[in-house]
């Protein structure tokens, strides 16, 4: 059954292809993108695929942009939209580190609850939290995007057990590390304001884990999602691929038995 699904963040990555994928299988897409370039460049793909898709721009941090949600019927709300940033969480300046909170935690929620109050009214219908392997594990140096995260998870999850009872789902699907040049991106950016001299973190640790970083072929994970994001059973999270879920598994059973 064809699905009409709100996703939000579908100017880039994992999200636009989702949007464009959803929308091939004959799901009824509305797509948001953060800035209006996006939108036209979003726009521009889906006619060369002859594909119908509504697009606009929805800044999840601008309050007139969220009033857009409250015009649109839906059965699915993705939860998609998010930026990334690494660095030390002994030193990464704070100004940033809130900043990550505003898009990825506040601002996500307020879009959830936009959703939350339609898809009550209506009795149905589910909301998906894009989260990430990092809503469950850490990783050294990429703290401020991993514990943004960790606070979706506990959203997430509070949300499902509080709007079942209104025939509501909630999910997360919690991806690996995808080569869609997102964590490439907040790779680059701690290195506008760490300074060898000021900071006690070394250079070549947070190299090295930037390095070592194993990224895999994206369009596994967005078909992954196009499966997911319009399903009405499946578990609670998708953590996909299934190497990075048994990664997980094993990771969340030492952290239970760790030492310091």
């Amino acid at each position: 059954m064809n699905k009409t699904i709100f996703i939000t963040g579908a100017g880039t990555g994992l999200g636009r292809g989702t949007a464009l994928g959803l929308a091939k299988k004959g799901h009824r897409v509305i797509a948001t993108t953060e800035n209006t370039s996006q939108k036209t460049d979003l726009l521009r793909e889906a006619e060369q695929q002859e594909l119908d898709i509504q697009v606009f721009k929805l800044d999840i941090t601008n309050p007139r942009d969220l009033l857009e949600i409250e015009k649109y019927d839906f059965d699915v709300f993705v939860a998609n939209a998010a930026i990334n940033e690494g660095g030390p969480l002994g030193e990464v300046p704070m100004d940033r580190f809130r900043e990550l909170f505003e898009v990825n935690v506040f601002a996500t929620l307020e879009t959830a609850q936009f959703a939350a109050r339609k898809l009550v009214q209506k009795g149905s219908g589910k909301i998906v939290f894009m989260s990430s392997m990092a809503g469950i594990s850490a990783t050294p140096y990429v703290g401020p995007y991993t514990a943004t995260k960790h606070a979706l998870e506990g959203i997430a999850q509070t949300m499902q057990a509080e709007l079942q009872k209104h025939g509501v789902k909630v999910a997360t699907i919690n991806p690996g590390p995808y080569a869609t040049g997102f964590n490439k991106r907040s790779a680059e950016e701690k290195w506008k304001w760490f300074d060898d001299e000021k900071h006690f973190t070394r250079r070549e640790d947070m190299l090295e884990q930037e390095e070592g970083l194993k990224e895999f072929n994206p369009e596994d994970m967005i078909n992954k999602m196009i499966e997911i994001i319009p399903s009405d059973q499946h578990k609670f999270r998708t953590v996909y691929p299934e190497e990075t879920e048994k990664q997980l598994k094993e990771t969340e059973k030492e952290r239970w038995e760790m030492d310091i």
